[in-house]
């Protein structure tokens, strides 16, 4: 009996170690193939005409989760929408890879508790991120970041990371000499990872990030969400935040943030401001979308707003459909005022991946932009933005 009793409790055990093998094995794969989704289609038609111009486009994207997911960004994925491989084939130039930290179970647009059960913590978890993340907001932002340098370090030729304006002239002049390297740089989605300290800000800085936005989808120590329980504004800690990081020449993004949060910021600073991924209210009026008059305040510093590529924001997710409220967007805040911010790998489902923007550049033309706009929209207002605010 004793026997009996030992062999199945081994047999258990081993049953429960091949389990846990496998969740961890494959589980993370298959939740990101059900979140990062890409529509089965046709290869998308480009002209000659779109083709040839797209080739010599400056592109640049304020806005991809890629970091969040358990893949290596070096080597062309199966699954998710951006890796360096795909960014190079399609001609990105600029990629900011922004840290998601925290993530409300239930997650919606309309309102979000900033208690709810965090759904980041258990993807950690499972995808095996170092310890000192499963408990701390900064320690996943810090091993995003290690991720990006690891990269960095491992592929040099292919994608370097831009801290300084020096860097991010480096990049466009090997570019222009013929060099497929993508400059990438970092983003803190919600600034929640500060918990609460004004000297992490610092440690970000030092960790190479410099894009900051202020709130994700629930309210924090800084101010409300544009999804939280109220239209709050900016906390006191909050603008102290801001503050410093107009100070020390880093980019605001107030992507998430309440129409209270974004006033209050437009109040206190004088520098272009970023909305990193969005929509245009007008073109497609959902909770996602901040109200037009907001958006022209934010145009109005000089800053700019990331239009994304999918259906919450665009009503119509196709490369006609992404490319029409593009068009609205310069109709509406002028040329000078329209990025892109796709939110790749930011489980949000898309008619392409990055690899596939000339068909983007193609439907601009259909929609009438011409050369000067399209060369504004698909990167040249990005690289304005950046070279007023990056460190000198």
């Amino acid at each position: 009996m004793a026997k009996f009793i030992k062999r199945s409790l081994q047999t258990i055990t081993g049953l429960a170690l091949i389990g846990a093998v496998g969740f961890f094995a494959f589980a993370p794969a298959i939740v990101e193939k059900g979140k990062n989704t890409v529509a089965a289609h046709d290869p998308y038609p480009v002209s000659e005409q779109a083709a040839a111009l797209h080739k010599t486009l400056i592109i640049g994207d304020w806005h991809a989760d890629s970091l969040l997911w358990k893949r290596d960004l070096l080597k062309r994925g199966t699954r998710g929408q951006v890796d360096i491989p795909r960014l190079q084939e399609g001609n990105v130039a600029l990629q900011v890879f922004t840290a998601v930290t925290k993530s409300p179970k239930g997650l919606n647009y309309e309102h979000n508790s900033a208690d709810a059960p965090d759904n980041i913590t258990l993807l950690a978890i499972g995808q095996l991120w170092p310890y000192r993340t499963w408990g701390s907001l900064f320690e996943r932002a810090i091993y995003q970041a290690e991720k990006l340098h690891g990269f960095e370090a491992e592929a040099p030729d292919d994608l370097k990371i831009i801290r300084t304006l020096a860097d991010l002239d480096k990049v466009l002049e090997r570019r222009a000499n013929g060099e497929n390297i993508v400059g990438g740089l970092l983003g803190i989605e919600g600034s929640h990872p500060l918990e609460g300290k004004i000297e992490n800000l610092g440690r970000l800085m030092d960790a190479g990030y410099r894009l900051i936005a202020l709130q994700h989808f629930f309210d924090n120590k800084l101010g409300g969400s544009l999804h939280g329980q109220g239209n709050l504004g900016l906390t006191d800690f909050g603008r102290q935040v801001v503050r410093e990081v107009a100070a020390r020449n880093l980019v605001l993004d107030v992507a998430h943030s309440s129409p209270q949060v974004v006033r209050d910021v437009l109040e206190m600073t004088d520098i272009p401001l970023v909305l990193s991924h969005s929509g245009i209210y007008n073109h497609c009026q959902t909770k996602r979308n901040i109200s037009g008059e907001l958006m022209q305040k934010i145009a109005a510093t000089g800053g700019v707003i990331g239009m994304g590529y999918w259906q919450d924001v665009t009503c119509d997710a196709s490369p006609k459909g992404v490319a029409a409220s593009i068009k609205a967007a310069v109709d509406f805040l002028g040329e000078d005022a329209v990025s892109l911010g796709s939110d790749f790998d930011g489980s949000v489902g898309t008619t392409f991946d990055t690899s596939e923007l000339a068909a983007l550049t193609d439907a601009l033309l259909k929609q009438g932009l011409n050369n000067d706009q399209i060369r504004k929209v698909m990167g040249g207002n990005m690289v304005r933005v950046l070279r007023a605010r990056l460190p000198q």
